[in-house]
């Protein structure tokens, strides 16, 4: 009886323990299942998971900014698909052109432009009229009003001729031209480039263009015998201007003499068609012997003979934008030559671009008009309110480029 006693008492203790160690077994097998369950098999998605659970935690914001939602997570980019289109061709290269023996060309257009020498001076007194403004010159090429774009005053050195007519004719037409000569010598500047020229039946050179007041002083002085009776005018002013032809600039003729012509080649019909043809000489005449002439000296033919002459002195300076004087007495001559420096020393020089761009050669004739403001033509007048005449002096006229010269 004590044995099966023992024996049950021993079953119940082992029956305890194998019950205990069963749930301990239950106890830890259960925590191993649910540690398997909640740990991820990825480190990318446990850091998924994680900022989806601070997201979660986090409380939304319940205002609307109205701008677009902004993900705070990592910003995956697209790989950039290779294109399946070739890519197009390049563009092909320019011609290279080789002018002929490699020789390097350039092209020019010459727009025309006229500049024009413009002398306003005082009927009375010869003096120069200053401060007109380019809305003050009206001019016409050819009956057209042309745009004047540029007026300035031009003081400038002279360059010119000094013709002189040295014949045997007559004692106080000679002393006339000696006179006259010398008055003009004394206006000369330092800066002058001056050329001694006479004419009888020949031309002949005494000075050639010097600033030496000296070598001209010289030349004056040797005028003392004269040769032929005969003065051949337009010969002499012929081969003037076609040396001064070849001089760059503008440039001057002092014309002393009668104006007689006997024994030319050049008629007179030449001899203006040269003066048009001559740009950029301006000329100036001083008739001599005009005291003979009002005396009466001669008379009939001989008279008919001066005013043709002098008129033909006239006809020269006019045509280039000179002036011309026949003086009675020595004493005029200092106010025609204070005159004449005025004119030179002293001008307007007008630049237009003319209407009229054909390059035909022709002859295009200039007239110059001061106007006031309104269009009307202008009106000068002294401290006391007299009007005053004046003067426009001008080229009549130039010939138009050519188109190949």
């Amino acid at each position: 009886m004590k044995n099966f006693d023992r024996s049950s008492k021993l079953f119940s203790t082992i029956q305890a323990v194998t019950v205990a160690a069963c749930g301990l077994l239950l106890l830890f097998g259960s925590a191993a299942i649910a540690r398997a369950q909640g740990s991820p098999a990825d480190p990318t998605q446990a850091q998924q998971a994680g900022a989806a659970g601070q997201q979660s935690a986090t409380p939304p914001d319940q205002t609307d900014t109205g701008g677009p939602a902004i993900q705070n997570g990592p910003i995956v980019i697209p790989r950039k698909k290779e294109s399946e289109e070739p890519p197009p061709p390049p563009a092909p290269a320019e011609p290279k052109i080789k002018n002929p023996d490699g020789q390097t060309y350039s092209l020019t257009v010459n727009v025309p432009e006229v500049h024009l020498d413009v002398s306003v001076i005082l009927d009375k007194n010869h003096q120069f009229v200053p401060g007109l403004k380019p809305a003050n010159f009206l001019v016409l090429e050819d009956g057209v009003e042309q745009k004047v774009e540029t007026v300035r005053i031009q003081q400038t050195p002279i360059t010119a001729v000094m013709l002189l007519e040295f014949a045997a004719n007559n004692w106080y037409v000679i002393n006339d031209m000696q006179n006259a000569a010398i008055s003009f010598f004394r206006s000369l500047r330092p800066d002058d480039y001056i050329a001694l020229m006479t004419y009888d039946l020949q031309t002949h050179i005494l000075a050639d263009f010097t600033n030496n007041k000296q070598v001209i002083a010289e030349a004056l002085q040797s005028l003392v015998i004269p040769t032929f009776s005969d003065t051949n005018t337009f010969d002499a002013l012929y081969q003037t201007l076609d040396r001064l032809s070849r001089v760059d600039g503008r440039k001057y003729v002092i014309l002393i003499g009668t104006g007689r012509d006997t024994f030319s080649k050049i008629t007179l019909d030449k001899i203006l068609a040269k003066i048009k043809a001559t740009p950029n000489v301006t000329i100036f005449t001083i008739g001599t012997g005009a005291l003979l002439n009002e005396l009466g000296v001669g008379g009939g033919m001989r008279e008919m003979n001066y005013l043709q002459a002098q008129n033909q002195l006239k006809t020269f300076a006019a045509m280039t934008g000179g002036m011309s004087f026949s003086p009675l007495f020595q004493g005029e001559l200092a106010d025609d030559f204070a005159a004449i420096n005025n004119s030179i020393r002293n001008q307007y020089v007008l630049t237009y671009r003319p209407t009229n761009m054909a390059a035909d050669g022709s002859y295009r004739r200039i007239k110059v008009v001061l106007v006031d403001n309104e269009g009307h033509p202008l009106q000068m007048a002294d401290e006391k309110g007299k009007p005053l005449k004046y003067s426009v002096i001008s080229r009549d006229g130039y010939n138009a480029r050519r188109a190949v010269e």
